[in-house]
């Protein structure tokens, strides 16, 4: 049992504690000032006014990086931990002391969303590690710069300043960010100098970076864009053609957008415009050479001077090759002649014409194969309604089923003939603006028809002429005839065989009878129509006008009479 005289331990304890209780809690787990009394090593003695002295390892004292800059007889602020340890020595911490007050004033900075000042010091996994002033942070790997950074040792042991992203200090956990102070400061400067821009205004730059579809150019702390339309008038199909990255380039201010901070940039703009008066260098009609420049679905476009491009639809490419792509008819960068077709300045537009600049085939082939003249072709193709003839000129023809033979009908007359084969035709009629040539195979039978001329007799056989026709065929509708002994044939209708009905009965005529007729018109294949009636009419008006008329006191009996008795004369 314990007594006065003999104390247990527990007793001692007790009394220390009652001795060393005030200063434990004055000291422990406070910052508290104190002396460097001494230097020993690598470690600073220092006096903090307790009953022992502590030790702290001098490169607490240091900067990440740099050499601790301490010397007897400075005033330093440190941690107690514990007032004594087992050595009966103070334990104290210069990082503790630094830790604590650098969290008190970051709490504070970032209450008020302030900047902090620190350096990168050491790597860890994700990103870097941080010295704020004592307190130690995580950078994360994508808050270092606006752009990815491949190697961070030139920003290592660097003071800069950060922005705490968040922080805990229960935790002792702390996030800043490098790239949130450069695009703040960014957004300052280009801010500060999109206002000093002006449109309109020129300004050289640098290019830093070329997409597809244009550039990007440095104007000192802010970015434009030149587009690639914008490069030059004259066709661009890659920005690269024209400028590289690092290439100092001028460049004039189209458009600045001061919400979004976007500037759009032209290099063509500090170029005379070739379009000013396209329409006078350029007249409809003119013909002129050119390079194809690109080649699309819908036709081709060609350059006739830099920056100046008219389009060649494919409707005017070729006269005789139909729905073929243009990139069959011309190739890039080919040499081409065009004629002008219509300039739209306003627009920018200029519509040209390959075919143009070449000879019509239709009108050379009209110079070279009048009407009835015969012609040979093969038979390129067979449709329900005719025979498709291709002609010298590349240039096709067409036979109607009705002129393929005689006595057979259309449709059988169509079964004659197969493609491929070669066939003799006559040409009846050729129009060159809608691009069409009517040809006849039958008529090569028994004469092709000689059209055109006027009224009156002979060999021509023009419309109203009078004509010695053969009879051919006795139908009931007419009479199938034939002019002269190998002349062309046509047809009487049954009310056309004479003045009076009994006339106008077709049995009355035989096949090989001969007789005068009048031309009266032509079918759609040239083919004459004959008329005795309209030729008896045509007699008696000029009977009448030249021996006078009934009402003179001379039958029409007496009238005719003479007039046959003159014709008989003759």
């Amino acid at each position: 049992m314990a007594t006065a005289a003999n104390p247990t331990r527990d007793d001692f304890a007790a009394l220390l504690n009652e001795t060393l209780g005030g200063e434990n809690e004055a000291f422990e787990g406070r910052v508290v000032k104190g002396t460097v009394t001494g230097i020993e090593n690598d470690l600073a003695v220092i006096d903090v006014g307790l009953k022992s002295e502590g030790r702290v390892p001098l490169r607490e004292f240091a900067a990440p990086g740099q050499k601790a800059d301490l010397k007897v007889g400075d005033e330093v602020e440190v941690y107690v931990d514990r007032v004594e340890n087992i050595h009966g020595e103070a334990m104290l911490s210069r990082d503790r002391a630094r830790r604590e007050a650098a969290w008190d004033k970051l709490e504070a900075d970032f209450a008020q969303e302030k900047r902090v000042e620190g350096v990168i010091y050491g790597r860890v996994k994700g990103g870097f590690t941080v010295d704020l002033g004592g307190a130690v942070a995580f950078l994360p790997g994508s808050q270092v710069d606006i752009r990815p950074v491949r190697d961070v040792t030139p920003l290592m042991d660097l003071p800069q300043p950060f922005q705490i992203l968040k922080m805990d200090r229960r935790r002792g956990n702390i996030v800043v960010s490098r790239r949130a102070v450069l695009e703040e400061t960014r957004a300052e400067q280009r801010s500060g100098l999109i206002q000093s821009l002006a449109e309109g205004q020129v300004i050289d730059g640098v290019v830093k970076n070329i997409t597809d579809y244009g550039a990007f150019v440095d104007l000192g702390g802010i970015d434009g864009l030149l587009h690639v339309t914008d490069l030059s008038y004259k066709r661009v199909q890659h920005p690269s053609e024209m400028i590289n990255i690092g290439d100092t380039v001028r460049v004039q201010i189209i458009r600045i957008n001061r919400d979004t901070q976007r500037i759009s940039l032209g290099m063509k703009q500090l170029e005379s415009d070739p379009w000013e008066g396209a329409s006078a260098k350029y007249p409809v009609g003119a013909k002129l050479s050119g390079r194809v420049t690109n080649i699309t679905e819908y036709g081709a476009f060609v350059e006739l001077e830099a920056g100046i491009e008219g389009l060649v639809h494919v409707s005017e490419m070729s006269w005789t090759k139909k729905n073929v792509h243009p990139g069959k008819i011309v190739s890039t960068s080919q040499e081409v002649d065009v004629v002008i077709l219509e300039v739209d300045e306003e627009k920018r537009r200029i519509s040209l014409g390959l075919k143009q600049a070449q000879a019509n085939p239709w009108e050379r082939f009209a110079d070279e194969h009048p009407i009835g003249s015969v012609v040979e072709g093969e038979v390129k193709n067979a449709t329900e309604f005719g025979l498709f003839i291709g002609l010298d000129g590349d240039v096709d023809g067409m036979v109607h089923m009705s002129d393929i033979a005689w006595g057979v009908n259309g449709e059988d007359a169509l079964g004659l003939h197969h493609k491929g084969e070669t066939v003799k035709a006559v040409v009846l009629d050729i129009d060159p603006d809608k691009e069409r040539i009517s040809l006849g195979m039958k008529q090569i039978e028994r004469g092709a028809p000689a059209v055109g001329g006027s009224a009156g007799g002979g060999d021509r056989m023009g419309k109203n002429s009078i004509q010695t026709v053969t009879v051919l065929e006795v139908r009931d509708g007419g009479l199938e005839v034939q002019a002269g002994d190998d002349g062309a044939t046509g047809f009487i209708k049954r009310s056309d065989l004479g003045r009076d009905r009994d006339e106008q009965r077709p049995e009355r005529f035989q096949v090989g009878q001969k007789f005068d007729a009048m031309v009266i018109g032509f079918d759609r294949s040239k083919k004459p129509n004959f008329s005795i009636k309209a030729m008896q009419l045509a007699e008696e008006k000029q009977a009448v006008a030249q021996y006078g008329s009934s009402d003179s006191g001379a039958s029409l009996g007496d009238i005719l009479g003479e007039a046959l008795k003159a014709r008989e004369g003759r």
